[in-house]
């Protein structure tokens, strides 16, 4: 009998006020300068500065460029439907936490009303 293959769980805790390089995002990311300044230049990633050796990228940058560098290898997806559907993926956890905490509020209202 073939094992499925493991593979170890891999997190990353990230201080929101951290903030990147573009050549630390590029190293984080295990991937080129000059394929994050083709994700600037598609929108995925918004960094603050005017010059990319000025650049500085949110932690948020991190999550979205290593979805989209997942989405491209293997999925094979472009890099214009990588930033759509990093921007679909975000907007449904909005969707979600939004609606734990109605779920949460209802919940709470229907067990004041029991007593």
């Amino acid at each position: 009998m073939v094992q499925p293959e493991t593979h170890p769980l891999q997190g990353i805790l990230l201080d929101e006020a951290c903030e990147f390089s573009l050549r630390e995002l590029a190293t984080a990311c295990d991937t080129s300068a000059e394929i994050l300044i083709a994700m600037v230049e598609e929108g995925l990633l918004e960094p603050r500065g005017v010059d990319p050796r000025r650049w500085r990228f949110p932690a948020e940058a991190l999550v979205r460029a290593r979805t989209a560098l997942h989405l491209q290898r293997d999925l094979g997806v472009n890099l214009a439907g990588a930033a759509l559907a990093v921007d679909l993926l975000e907007e449904i956890r909005r969707l979600r936490r939004r609606l734990q905490v109605l779920q949460t509020a209802l919940e709470h209202h229907v067990s004041e009303l029991k007593w």
